[in-house]
């Protein structure tokens, strides 16, 4: 649902948030981009009660953080799926480690140990990122 709190809900009901990134930009550039996502706590919409929550959080259960991983300019695709890498993370664990962050860049987010994928992967790696339980 566009504008709705998280970008997708899986079959199981998992919200999901997806956020990308890629070294390469249309524009020129003198060296990749450096590689941050965006992860700040929002008032979420809800698309089922046309309504905004009262409190500032995450709005989804697990982040997916699509890297477009590709850095040459002459063959890059951002439609060949072989480009990109996934990184799954629960919500949980990020509100854990980085509770007020407002964006995390890729050496950071990797010390929080994401599960990696390829997109075949995405389904069993947003799994195991939401199975993700940490100690309270």
């Amino acid at each position: 649902m566009e504008w709705d709190a998280a970008d997708l809900l899986t079959p199981d009901g998992l919200r999901v948030e997806v956020k990308s990134a890629a070294y390469l930009q249309t524009w020129a550039q003198t060296r990749p981009s450096r590689i941050t996502f965006g992860i700040r706590p929002t008032t979420g919409w809800d698309a089922a009660t046309n309504s905004l929550s009262e409190t500032r959080m995450r709005q989804s259960d697990v982040y997916v953080f699509a890297l477009l991983h590709h850095q040459n300019k002459s063959t890059v695709d951002p439609l060949d799926l072989d480009q990109w890498t996934f990184h799954a993370m629960s919500t949980l664990k990020l509100n854990k480690y980085v509770p007020e962050q407002r964006s995390i860049g890729l050496a950071s987010l990797m010390g929080l140990e994401p599960e990696v994928a390829q997109f075949e992967g995405l389904p069993a790696a947003v799994s195991r990122a939401f199975a993700y339980v940490g100690e309270h």
